[in-house]
């Protein structure tokens, strides 16, 4: 039996599902990261992990006793509080035994993913320059200039991908909202009147299309989000490694709100980093092609409400799933996509209304 010649471009959550997938049913694959190695950067804050399609996914991975060992069903907190008074409005604390959306770090979970493949899956240092349809499959161009051939290159290489480009053409649009993403070290010791805003999961409050949002990771720092309504230039001048200047910028934008929530931009540590949001047009869909087949960011790139990281992972293990089960590659990737696509599809259009929900003056949908 010949087995298909099979490459991941990106070293994602869904990138890495997928490879562990495909070789718990014994099939070959590489894994092309442009990273240098794991840790080369932070790998963000924290992630909820659905019962019915994260979870899932980690279950056909083979994964869910390593999840739930790291996974913090307290991390499903949510509080909401008024912008004028800091009172909190909502406090909803997980009931007992609940672990329908426990959190988890992603540089965490990412560790899980990478501890379960083989030694040598991932080819760390290896960017994609250019992708090739074949006609019977794809080249991959790397940054070095030597290319290599497959039957079958996966895009979960994220919002620019260069996979998307050979497939689609179709290019991520700013949203209209930016985030500008900063952050609080050792909450608990350092900064504990915020780490009780915080709780134990998530902080939101919010107002004029203004919003701020506090989140706890297992470590205790408190990973925080200006999120709000911007032209795609509002930053212009403004140098993001300046962080008086930044900050100053952001205390004028929400001037008016409660001096105890200001005290989150206020006593911030480090820097921010400035994240407009792109999303990809809804719908984004396309005819199956030879050799080629995209997930996650690179599918379906939309708004970060809790269900990206989610949807990646299911990605990852149907196609995975298809490839080791279907008759043929092609045969694999039209099964895929046929289940994958209305699905993003109708995900995408609830997260562009979830968008104006969360940006909205309505605290109560900070709940949902």
């Amino acid at each position: 039996m010949t087995f298909p010649r099979i490459a991941i471009a990106g070293a994602g959550l869904g990138g890495l599902a997928c490879a562990r997938v495909l070789q718990l049913h014994g099939l070959d694959v590489a894994v092309f990261e442009q990273e240098p190695a794991a840790g080369a950067r932070p790998q963000g804050g924290t992630l909820d992990m659905h019962a019915d399609t994260g979870q899932v996914a980690l279950r056909t991975a083979g994964l869910t006793e390593q999840f739930r060992a790291l996974a913090r069903p307290e991390g499903q907190q949510m509080r909401a509080l008024d912008p004028h008074t800091a009172e909190a409005v909502i406090d909803e604390l997980p009931a007992e035994g609940d672990e329908s959306r426990p959190e988890i770090d992603r540089g965490q979970l990412r560790g899980i993913l990478l501890d379960s493949l083989s030694p040598g899956t991932v080819r760390w240092g290896r960017p994609v320059a250019d992708v090739t349809a074949t006609g019977i499959g794809a080249r991959l161009t790397f940054a070095d200039g030597v290319s290599q051939d497959f039957d079958l290159v996966v895009g979960a290489d994220g919002a620019w991908s260069r996979v998307r480009r050979a497939l689609t053409g179709v290019r991520p649009e700013y949203s209209g909202v930016t985030f500008v993403e900063f952050g609080l070290d050792d909450a608990d010791r350092r900064h504990p009147a915020l780490a009780a805003m915080t709780g134990q999961g998530t902080m939101m409050t919010k107002v004029d299309g203004k919003v701020l949002i506090a989140q706890r990771t297992s470590t205790g720092h408190i990973r925080c989000y200006a999120t709000f309504y911007a032209p795609e230039d509002w930053a212009a001048g403004l140098d993001f490694a300046a962080a008086d200047a930044v900050r100053d910028r952001l205390l004028e934008r929400y001037a008016g709100w409660h001096p105890d929530l200001l005290a989150y931009l206020r006593e911030h540590d480090g820097g921010f980093a400035h994240r407009p949001l792109h999303v990809l047009p809804v719908p984004h869909a396309w005819t199956t092609s030879p050799g080629l087949t995209l997930l996650g960011d690179a599918a379906h790139l939309m708004p970060p409400l809790g269900v990206g990281a989610n949807l990646a992972l299911l990605d990852g293990t149907e196609l995975a799933t298809a490839l080791a089960t279907a008759p043929s590659v092609g045969d694999a990737v039209r099964a895929y996509e046929a289940g994958m696509l209305p699905r993003s599809i109708e995900t995408a259009k609830a997260c562009a209304s979830g968008l104006h929900d969360l940006l909205s003056d309505d605290l109560g949908s900070m709940a949902a």
